[in-house]
């Protein structure tokens, strides 16, 4: 009876456990690299340290032998070990400072475009096209430009739109750098943008009626004696 309370008296809570750096790999992962901190001798150290990163590679098989997931186990190794393992390692060894610095924010674009359904690359590419020197390459540009802003335009309304509405959006749009309608440029028919997908529903709906015929046909057909 005393064993049996001396057992529970013995027995390990997480609460009171330290807490786990990297808890993917588990109580034991961490226990083996408090291990490899408390061992004095270099080479015995590199040793069980090698042998850490050799254990880790296992439960992840294919990606064992790939450089960069070798480099990314050492990284993990030193971090669980809170950078006071003291080893060879065959990769820059990354500082505590290193990991806890912040990353530089990240450029976000905050226009608020007039017409939003041309999107905030419309802007880009007409801005590219503007610092162009004029000829057949600006020339090809602006009429890509003019022909993918019908193309977004058509995408909103789903409907036909005239080129002169283009051509009136794209001037403004280039601050008067851009006038395809003075030059007489023609766009893409309207029909070409939208022919793709009403023809593709009709071939749907047409499969759909010839399954629906053939299940039927082949129900009907069921239950009929033979001769």
């Amino acid at each position: 009876m005393s064993l049996a309370n001396n057992e529970v008296f013995n027995l390990e809570y997480n609460t009171e456990r330290s807490q786990l750096i990297i808890p993917e790999y588990g109580r034991h992962f961490q226990k083996m690299v408090d291990f490899a901190i408390s061992i004095e001798d270099d080479v015995e150290r590199n040793k069980v340290a090698q042998s850490i990163i050799s254990v880790m590679g296992n439960l992840q098989p294919h990606f064992r032998d790939v450089p960069d997931f070798q480099h990314k186990l050492w990284d993990q190794l030193f971090i669980m070990s809170d950078f006071k393992l003291k080893v060879d390692s065959p990769y820059p060894i990354t500082s505590k400072e290193m990991l806890q610095e912040r990353p530089a924010p990240l450029s976000y674009p905050q226009n608020f475009p007039k017409y939003r359904f041309y999107g905030n690359n419309i802007k880009l590419m007409i801005d590219v096209a503007i610092s162009w020197e004029k000829g057949d390459k600006r020339e090809g540009l602006e009429y890509a430009i003019a022909n993918h802003m019908k193309k977004c335009y058509l995408n909103w309304n789903k409907d036909t739109v005239d080129d002169k509405i283009i051509f009136k959006h794209l001037h403004e749009l280039s601050d008067g750098q851009i006038d395809l309608a003075a030059e007489g440029e023609n766009l893409t028919d309207s029909g070409q943008f939208l022919k793709n997908k009403p023809a593709k529903q009709n071939s749907n709906r047409s499969n759909n009626k010839k399954n629906r015929s053939t299940n039927t046909s082949t129900n009907n057909n069921r239950g009929k004696k033979r001769y």
